[in-house]
């Protein structure tokens, strides 16, 4: 594996949404989620999660060290197993093994982390090993993000939709149309927040500066593979990152989320496109041992 990271780094994704709904919630019929208090939008982290790592799946195709852990139709018992039969050993064997061997542990999570670019990065909760009593079933990952938010209050729209296909033939003969319906946030800027732990990626995943590079390129394009009519149109506006000269971090992550402000035109009073916000970003708060780069 490549070396480990050696900066801390917190960084800022500002994403928007145009007549599509971004993170349907499934316990309110699959309407965009909110904030029932102030009815910002919201996105999940594990939403968020599972572009990037549809994005690294796409590009790699599975290449060594770039796997995904958490995909579709693939149980993660399977996965595991794999780390079990690279050490030779099985799950009924597991615990003799571990009794002859005190650095068992390490050498399964460490195989799952070289493999598997998604556990590197995000961690994984490994239910195989758990069950075994192992300690490395649960493995932190360096990089975390948080909820997304949008910048103003979001008001979902549902629209009602017909098609002229008629599912069975005895409906045919009762009805030309068959009726359905879809939310949609006409349109919403949302912001999220996220860390990357050098110090994690030395004790635990080993996550490189080439791993650092593909994050932020997934970032940047995990919209650009996802599209669907239900989703509308979504891009990634901007990606703005801080790096610490050091491991643990020259200042706290809320000082450097402050400097960035998200606001929207004084004479705009409905926004409808990512050109009615000013983003601005204080410099001069940005204390020492911390630099700033900006993409997108």
């Amino acid at each position: 594996m490549s070396e480990p990271i050696k900066n801390r780094y917190e960084f800022v994704i500002l994403f928007d949404v145009e007549n599509g709904n971004p993170n349907g919630d499934p316990d309110a019929g699959n309407m965009p989620r909110i904030d029932p208090e102030t009815n910002l939008g919201m996105i999940t982290d594990v939403c968020l999660k599972r572009k990037i790592r549809n994005y690294v799946e796409t590009v790699k195709e599975d290449s060594p060290g770039y796997r995904i852990y958490i995909k579709d139709g693939v149980p993660l018992n399977r996965s595991d197993l794999e780390a079990y039969s690279y050490l030779g050993i099985d799950e009924k064997s597991v615990k003799e093994a571990k009794k002859k061997d005190e650095h068992l542990d390490e050498k399964l999570r460490n195989f799952m982390c070289e493999n598997f670019y998604d556990i590197r990065t995000f961690g994984a909760v490994m239910t195989t090993f758990v069950r075994a009593a192992l300690n490395c079933g649960q493995v932190r990952g360096p990089v975390q993000l948080g909820f997304a938010r949008s910048v103003d209050p979001i008001i979902p729209q549902e629209v009602t939709i017909t098609r002229v296909a008629i599912t069975t033939e005895s409906d045919a003969e009762r009805k030309g149309t068959e009726m359905g319906r879809k939310y949609i946030v006409p349109y919403g800027l949302y912001r999220c927040e996220g860390y990357v732990s050098a110090n994690l990626a030395r004790k635990t995943t080993g996550f490189s500066e080439n791993d650092l590079s593909l994050l932020w390129e997934a970032i940047l394009n995990m919209f650009e593979h996802d599209h669907s009519a239900a989703r509308g149109n979504m891009a990634v506006r901007e990606l703005i990152v801080f790096k610490h000269e050091s491991e643990f971090g020259n200042a706290p992550a809320y000082k450097l989320f402050e400097t960035v402000k998200v606001s929207r035109k004084p004479d705009v009073q409905v926004a409808r496109s990512y050109s009615d916000y000013v983003l601005s970003i204080n410099e001069a708060d940005i204390p020492d041992g911390v630099s700033l780069s900006r993409m997108g």
